[in-house]
């Protein structure tokens, strides 16, 4: 074999070997298995989460999610702050009254950016504003002794002529009387209404000032402080799913297809109807800033919260969140 022949030979060795490599199966990420508690049923509230399990975006982080679904009374901060799992769901509002109590849970993620809380009258009585629905005759159910009812009794108590009642879940009473109103999620109660025939009008607790942020990602801070790459591994994976879940219709609807199997209560069609609505509540101008949170929302948070007496002492609000 002359020079030139095994010049080609080794080339061509050498091209099958570079082949051979760059097919060759990359090694597994080595992963850590997380437990993740919701405070409800898995809704589109969820979907980032549900999609960052589904599309292995949290083993691409090195995390591996196991999402546990909640229910009405689950105790998710005080299963948090007792280490029963490594993170968990809920909103700002408790986890200030909970530091205040002496846990050390701290905020990770905000999905909502906009609380979804909000009040829903039937479409054709006519209301333009919130104060409307405090400011007329009939009833309105909210659920008594949550910040944001009291804030609204608060806020309407000079002229309130509306009866406030116990919120009993669903929307049978919406349904059955005109003159009903009730706490809802824009996401959730007034497409369920809208399905069954009656049209409502829902108004943001929001637009009357009490903002909190919501659905948010929480853990110990004594695990985060000694888990800092995994914190911020969860925290990686949950901002690539909720941004895949947002702007990928694939990959929404691979998500809505297993939440639905999980959660047959609500039909396809109300999951997709529930997941446009929350994006503009959620979304920010940048990708980048997804989930992330402000200290001045977490001090003033806690200013309405003292007003209304229900926090007795403040925490630093640079305590209260981390921004990962």
């Amino acid at each position: 074999m002359n020079i030139l022949c095994r010049a080609r030979a080794l080339f061509l060795a050498i091209v099958i070997l570079s082949g051979v490599a760059a097919f060759a199966e990359k090694p597994p990420v080595k992963t850590v298995a997380v437990k993740l508690a919701l405070n409800w049923k898995p809704e589109p509230q969820f979907g980032g989460f549900y999609a960052a399990e589904l599309l292995k975006l949290d083993v691409k982080n090195g995390v591996q999610l196991q999402i546990q679904p909640g229910g009405a009374g689950t105790p998710v901060v005080q299963m948090v702050s007792a280490g029963q799992v490594d993170f968990g769901i809920a909103s700002a509002d408790e986890v200030v009254l909970s530091r205040a109590n002496g846990s050390d849970v701290v905020a990770l993620f905000a999905v909502y950016q906009t609380n979804p809380q909000a009040i829903m009258a039937r479409a054709d009585r006519g209301f333009r504003s919130l104060a409307d629905v405090f400011r007329n005759e009939g009833t309105v159910a909210m659920q008594k002794g949550l910040p944001y009812v009291t804030f609204l009794q608060r806020k309407y108590e000079k002229d309130m002529k509306v009866k406030v009642v116990p919120y009993v879940g669903g929307i049978s009473n919406f349904l059955a009387d005109p003159q009903h109103s009730q706490q809802c999620f824009v996401t959730s109660e007034p497409l369920l209404a809208k399905a069954k025939g009656v049209e409502a009008t829902s108004f943001l607790v929001a637009e009357s000032g009490y903002n909190p942020y919501t659905t948010v990602l929480i853990s110990r801070r004594s695990f985060v402080k000694a888990n800092s790459q995994l914190t911020q591994a969860m925290v990686s994976a949950v901002r690539e799913g909720w941004l895949r879940y947002l702007t990928d219709e694939k990959a929404a609807e691979v998500t809505h297809t297993r939440m639905h199997e999980l959660n047959p209560s609500l039909d396809l069609d109300t999951f997709r109807s529930s997941a446009q609505a929350q994006k503009s509540l959620i979304l920010p101008e940048k990708a980048a800033d997804l989930g992330r949170m402000s200290e001045k929302r977490w001090t003033d948070l806690q200013e309405q919260l003292f007003d209304l007496k229900i926090l007795k002492k403040r925490v630093p609000a640079l305590e209260l969140f981390r921004n990962e």
